[in-house]
């Protein structure tokens, strides 16, 4: 199943029109399904102690130790039961109109193909691995599961308003790379560390990164990096927080002030920021020569 690229602009001939496929869950090679499972293993053995608590119940309610890649079919149903939520697979990224109106409507995409062996430890594009073991366990939580579909609903109002940047960095601050306070201590429930050995360590030790507290339309600011470690992770102190932040703000008003205000480059702190960690930024530096 492992093509070179996954990044299309037209739906495959064996695409319905909403972009998804058959994920085919019979042709997997057992080469496939061992990747799988050594991922699984790896990050598993990690987490416990930096995953946040919703997606470490997310894992063990969705049952997904179970070896293999899992089986869509078999998800879904137990994601329905709990959260109306059902995973679908597509032939890679979809564009946004596809990706938004099916987040609103409570179905995750998901890659349906995986990394190859020589590819564990980074991949650009988001495969299974990341789409389900990354992402599907937070949407065993009612309260982010809910968000999400805000977030989709959103995505289509935001499509004819000029503001998919803004929109797409709360997506990254928050889903692919968010941190959360919780009793015991910063935990990590975005699916781009949770996915990841190095940064779920990055995250959470390194003395390098901010790690700033979560405000809405300073995320939406920020710019980002996708080709290392982030610069710069923001904390929500909830999920219903989070939520409340989503359901309750008039972005129409707020994308109209942040489009006459400068984007924020990645790392700088500015006065209002509450800081929970300030980073040396010795990695970036480091990065950098």
């Amino acid at each position: 199943m492992t093509e070179e690229t996954h990044v299309l602009t037209a739906p495959p001939a064996d695409a319905s029109a909403d972009w998804t496929i058959a994920q085919n869950w019979a042709t997997y090679t057992p080469e496939e399904h061992a990747t799988w499972d050594t991922l699984f293993a790896r990050q598993s053995k990690l987490l416990p102690g930096r995953a946040s608590d919703a997606w470490l119940r997310g894992l063990d309610v969705l049952r997904l130790d179970k070896p293999g890649i899992p089986d869509f079919a078999e998800l879904s149903d137990r994601l329905m039961k709990l959260t109306g939520w059902q995973v679908v697979a597509v032939p890679g990224l979809v564009p946004d109109d596809v990706f938004f109106d099916h987040m609103a409507n409570r179905r995750f995409v998901a890659g349906n193909f995986i990394r190859r062996p020589d590819q564990l430890d980074y991949l650009q594009e988001p495969d299974v691995f990341h789409d389900v073991f990354g992402h599907v366990p937070m949407l065993a939580d009612p309260v982010f599961a809910d968000y999400l579909e805000a977030y989709g609903k959103g995505g289509q109002r935001a499509l004819g308003m000029d503001a998919l940047k803004y929109l797409g960095r709360l997506y990254w601050y928050t889903v692919e790379f968010g941190l959360i306070q919780e009793d015991d201590g910063l935990r990590i429930y975005g699916s781009g560390i949770v996915s990841s050995a190095s940064e779920s360590r990055f995250a959470l030790d390194d003395p390098s990164p901010n790690r700033i507290a979560f405000d809405l339309a300073r995320v939406m600011r920020t710019e980002y990096r996708i080709d290392d470690f982030q610069q710069n992770y923001f904390v929500i102190p909830s999920f219903d927080e989070l939520l409340r932040a989503t359901v309750e703000t008039d972005f129409a008003p707020l994308y109209t002030e942040l489009k006459q205000l400068p984007d924020i480059p990645v790392a700088q702190i500015v006065p209002e920021d509450r800081m929970l960690t300030t980073g040396t930024q010795d990695y970036a530096r480091s990065k950098a020569t």
